[in-house]
């Protein structure tokens, strides 16, 4: 097995700046491109009555959906249809990464256009914070924002370019973080522009 890339370390963040080399992020890319066709984006209504600005789509046993009744998990898309299996290059990324022995069970899948962004949150709608979240980047930068355990105080910023692949574990795994604007135009992985965020997580 190769060496793994360069890692940096942010508030308990492993980043891994440039993991995935372009070709695996095009053979990646087709991969999510699987899943949305049978799974298509939807941009979901928040519990606040407004529209989201990134469209999500999920993989895996159990998706994630907003919805004006509140946030969680559902065995199936707004469309009614199961979600389809999260791709086996996915799976042999989280285990490249983490040290679980437990497979995904979910892979959410966000699409950011140009004037996207995702406000600061934690992750917590799962039922074992002691297993990691995994993010992977493809497309446009996106200018990526780490905060603290509670909401407030300082934080501190990275751009993610495509390849990058982000573990939040540990004393990490409930940190706030948020992506705050789109560098557009910053990569060619997508023809019309845009950033893909995937995160890889264990749901129950």
């Amino acid at each position: 097995m190769p060496d793994r890339p360069p890692k940096i370390t942010l508030r308990g963040f492993d980043i891994y700046p440039e993991f995935l080399d372009v070709a695996a992020q095009r053979l990646l890319l087709g991969d999510l491109r699987d899943v949305t066709r049978r799974a298509p984006l939807v941009r979901h209504q928040t519990p606040r009555g407004k529209r989201m600005s990134v469209a999500m789509t999920a993989a895996g046993r159990i998706g994630w959906v907003s919805t004006p009744r509140g946030y969680g998990y559902c065995e199936r898309h707004p469309s009614g249809v199961p979600w389809p299996d999260i791709p086996a290059s996915l799976v042999a990324l989280w285990h490249q990464v983490t040290v679980t022995p437990r497979p995904p069970e979910s892979c959410l899948i966000n699409f950011y256009g140009q004037n996207a962004r995702m406000g600061m949150h934690q992750d917590r709608d799962e039922a074992d914070f002691s297993q990691p979240v995994v993010s992977v980047s493809l497309g446009d930068d996106g200018l990526f924002r780490i905060g603290n355990q509670t909401r407030g105080g300082k934080t501190e910023s990275l751009w993610l370019a495509s390849g990058a692949v982000v573990v939040m574990g540990g004393d990490a795994r409930l940190t706030y973080h948020g992506i705050d604007r789109i560098r557009w135009g910053s990569s060619r992985l997508l023809p019309e522009g845009g950033r893909i965020n995937v995160t890889l997580r264990v749901v129950m």
